[in-house]
């Protein structure tokens, strides 16, 4: 009997855990299929004034990692050739030693962006945040968003349900290991649910303050 009812346990557990995990994968296909038309080469994307370069890992020497590099290259790149008048470059400095919007900054600079250009969020602490923080806080009603494939279908997503008209560009200055590319995608399978839950559902308030608009 015991045994029974553990088969028929393990077989609910096990077609529910399918269940979710389809449920999971296709909000994740839905996510990449909308933001398709959305995502556009450097040379092709249409103008905007300000481009939102999403933060990521920052070295223990405060230098960005490649995948933040890729993104901040990117950014000055568009700058650079017109489409863009001002980087907001948003990311965590929760912790004193860490500093991702500083670390864009910095290198930014050392690649021909003038810094009267650039703006920092330092309470960017996950996409739902900087998303919505370039809305009420920052006034950024239209927007490229800078960030590596796997992340801009969700990034664009967040800004689009916090009332931000955007495009995005995808961040692919270097080569990133197969093993690498697999983790954050799997990654992004749960973080793209979560971003449907806190929209929907948790409506989460970020760090925010007083209104600083870019464009007055």
């Amino acid at each position: 009997m015991l045994k029974k009812t553990f088969k028929k346990s393990f077989r609910i557990i096990f077609r529910v855990g399918l269940v979710a995990a389809a449920a999971i994968l296709l909000i994740r296909i839905l996510f990449m299929a909308t933001a398709s038309p959305k995502t556009f080469s450097q040379e092709e994307a249409p103008a905007r004034r300000v481009a939102i370069v999403f933060g990521a890992q920052v070295r223990r020497d405060g230098t960005p990692s490649a995948v933040l590099r890729d993104r901040v290259q990117t950014a000055v790149a568009l700058y650079h050739s017109g489409k863009v008048e001002k980087l907001l470059m948003s990311g965590d400095n929760r912790f004193e030693d860490y500093n991702e919007p500083e670390s864009m900054r910095q290198y930014a600079l050392t690649i021909g962006m003038p810094d009267s250009d650039i703006v920092l969020d330092y309470a960017g602490r996950r996409t739902y945040d900087t998303c919505y923080r370039a809305k009420e806080i920052f006034g950024v009603d239209s927007a490229i968003l800078v960030t590596q494939g796997f992340h801009l279908p969700r990034s664009l997503f967040l800004c689009k349900a916090f009332g931000i008209d955007v495009v995005g560009v995808e961040s692919e200055n270097y080569y990133y290991l197969k093993r690498s590319r697999l983790i954050w995608n799997t990654r992004e399978l749960f973080a793209t649910v979560q971003s449907v839950l806190d929209v929907y559902l948790l409506q989460p308030l970020p760090v925010l303050g007083e209104p600083e608009p870019i464009f007055q």
